[in-house]
């Protein structure tokens, strides 16, 4: 399985981006027609965050949305396989990189939250040529993939640390440092490891590490995601300066800060953030669950 997916990765890696952005989103489209429990689930999340928007507009934010689902998954094998050179030269435009740049000179280091918005794969190739940084990830179970993308994430400079314990230290030991944390914000912790606060009105469960980090470190926390351009012409990176409240040393008051951050970013890109994920899984006691299936 592994060498099938692996050899998958290197033909699309043969392809100019407008086309794999071009299948990605023809195939993405395509799910949109057959009745899936991905498709059920970002109807489920869309009616959730946007019940001021009609049914007409959540349909077809869905279809956008799996059209920009489907690019992500398709270029993966270009951020994966490319040369470093041929990478950044996708980005044609950054905002906001003063706030890097402000946050480095304080000393104290920087947490960047990359949620599921956009190309996040690029946010660890951009950044780590400019900045020293360590990225938290999740080891895949096939030990052959670990090898690949462990390697093609840390081809610009990256350290990738692991979600484990001497994951979690070397992300306190980089912070220490002065340097950059890349983390996602906006999964569904298991075991209790999150507070719930609210995600678009809704409560979510939310992790808490970020604000551990954060209170402990005094790092300033910024959003980052890459903004996909139309017909594969690049990416436009965007870094949004999270509020004080994130550092604060209540959890919950950390998180609802964390979860209005990322927010703030979804509602300016809603159709390229992965509203096929189960965001709202677990819930308070004594509430029903929201997914059917």
């Amino acid at each position: 399985m592994t060498v099938a997916i692996k050899f998958l990765h290197r033909l699309l890696a043969l392809l100019p981006l407008p086309w794999v952005h071009a299948l990605g989103g023809f195939i993405g489209r395509g799910f949109v027609y057959i009745p899936n429990k991905r498709l059920s689930t970002t109807r489920t999340n869309l009616s959730l965050c946007f019940p001021e928007l009609s049914e007409q507009e959540r349909q077809q934010l869905a279809r956008t949305s799996f059209m920009e689902t489907g690019k992500g998954v398709f270029e993966t094998s270009a951020m994966w396989l490319w040369p470093r050179e041929r990478i950044l030269s996708l980005v044609k435009q950054v905002s906001g990189e003063e706030h890097i740049q402000a946050g480095m000179k304080r000393g104290k280091g920087i947490i960047l939250a990359a949620p599921h918005l956009g190309a996040w794969e690029i946010i660890g190739l951009y950044c780590p040529p400019r900045y020293p940084m360590t990225i938290l990830y999740k080891p895949p179970p096939m030990e052959g993939m670990d090898q690949l993308m462990r390697a093609s994430r840390e081809r610009t400079g990256a350290t990738l640390a692991p979600t484990d314990r001497t994951g979690i230290k070397a992300l306190y030991q980089a912070l220490d440092r002065g340097e950059i944390v890349g983390i996602l914000p906006d999964q569904d912790p298991a075991g209790g490891a999150g507070v719930f606060t609210p995600f678009f009105g809704r409560s979510a469960n939310t992790m808490v590490l970020l604000s551990r980090l954060a209170a402990r470190s005094q790092a300033a926390v910024i959003l980052a995601y890459a903004e996909r351009l139309p017909r594969g012409h690049g990416y436009h990176l965007h870094f949004i300066p999270g509020s004080k409240a994130i550092n604060d040393p209540d959890l919950t008051t950390s998180a609802t800060a964390v979860n209005a951050l990322v927010e703030q970013g979804v509602r300016t890109l809603p159709e390229q953030y992965l509203w096929c994920y189960k965001r709202f899984r677990t819930r308070p006691a004594g509430e029903s669950k929201l997914y059917k299936k």
